[in-house]
């Protein structure tokens, strides 16, 4: 089979593997959509890595079920069956890994198509059966994609700070995982204020269903923010997706007194004045990914309300196109890219 590798320092391989095999407990998936996430290029521009190191990139893997283990039950998975995979595992006994939040194992976790473990960029992948999640059958294999990483992310973000119908969110960067907050957030039945400086991000964010769009390159976006909400409050929540650290703090800086902002884009630091928060009372959290069962939460929610989640994609790509597709991913010449497979 052909796979891609990220050998460090921006280098690139396209290689051939042999076709995986089972373990008992294990299933081999044919791949239908792989997606390229913004945290592949931090990984594709880290040291040189060793043989020893390399994996298989791709953690938003959709495919088809090809083999199954002979432990596997017809429960879990059969040779046929439409799948996402929540791209981790763990020891699948301690708390974390038991409530679905198997990336916080402490007692030694694998990320598939990343850190340890192969992932999706490949013609197959081999995962433990209890990673799948079963894609409904009304979405596509590219939704499926996004929703294993980028849109599921931004779905539990939106859980996290408990948005609900009655109350504004500010959403701050309006790159795919943004903009997925931003249609999640609508069908939420939230009014959504969408920021960023890109007008072409601005514009598929009104698509999506934003009320207002803000461009912060040419206003301040704290005070445009404040000036879309009563008495110039604030909106009720912000989610922040940039990872820029004066837009994290414009995030916490745009909620009303009593509001939360969550951070989710990541990697870097930021700064706070601390009367931001006590003399205000707001509430910042993080979010990392999503559970295995916000996953599925996420696939219905999109199936059940009809939501266009192939519009995130700018492009797609051919396997043998792997070097082409990053080299404009990294220069920010498209948006969200996907591998697809026949």
């Amino acid at each position: 089979m052909r796979a891609v590798v990220f050998r460090g320092e921006g280098r690139l391989e396209l290689r051939e593997y042999a076709d995986p095999v089972p373990g008992p407990d294990e299933v081999v998936i044919r791949m239908k959509a792989s997606g390229m996430c913004g945290s592949d290029i931090h990984h594709l521009h880290g040291p040189l890595r060793t043989e020893a190191e390399l994996v298989i990139e791709g953690h938003e893997p959709c495919g088809v079920v090809e083999v199954v283990g002979e432990a596997v039950r017809p429960t879990e998975a059969q040779v046929g069956d439409r799948v996402m995979v929540h791209h981790y595992d763990g020891c699948r006994t301690c708390e974390f890994c038991r409530s679905g939040w198997t990336q916080y194992c402490p007692n030694g976790k694998t990320v598939f198509g990343g850190l340890n473990g192969d992932g999706g960029h490949a013609d197959f992948m081999k995962v433990p059966a209890h990673t799948l999640i079963r894609l409904p059958q009304s979405l596509s294999f590219k939704s499926g994609a996004a929703i294993s990483c980028g849109t599921g992310t931004a779905f539990a973000a939106l859980k996290r700070v408990d948005l609900s119908a009655d109350e504004t969110v500010a959403v701050f960067g309006q790159g795919p995982v943004g903009l997925s907050a931003t249609m999640l957030a609508k069908a939420f039945g939230a009014r959504v204020i969408a920021v960023d400086v890109d007008s072409s991000r601005l514009e598929m964010a009104r698509k999506l269903g934003a009320d207002h769009v803000i461009d912060a390159s040419a206003e301040d976006p704290v005070a445009a923010v404040r000036g879309l909400t009563r008495d110039g409050a604030g909106a009720d929540k912000s989610i922040e997706c940039s990872a820029n650290s004066a837009v994290r703090r414009q995030a916490v800086q745009a909620v009303r007194p009593w509001g939360t902002a969550c951070m989710v884009g990541v990697f870097g630091t930021f700064e706070l004045d601390t009367d931001e928060l006590i003399h205000r009372h707001k509430t910042v959290l993080g979010s990392l990914t999503f559970s295995k069962n916000q996953q599925e939460e996420c696939a219905r929610f999109v199936a059940e309300r009809g939501l266009d989640l192939e519009s995130l994609f700018t492009s797609e790509f051919r396997l043998d196109e792997a070097q082409l597709a990053y080299e404009l991913f990294d220069q920010r010449k498209i948006g969200k890219g996907v591998f697809l497979f026949d």
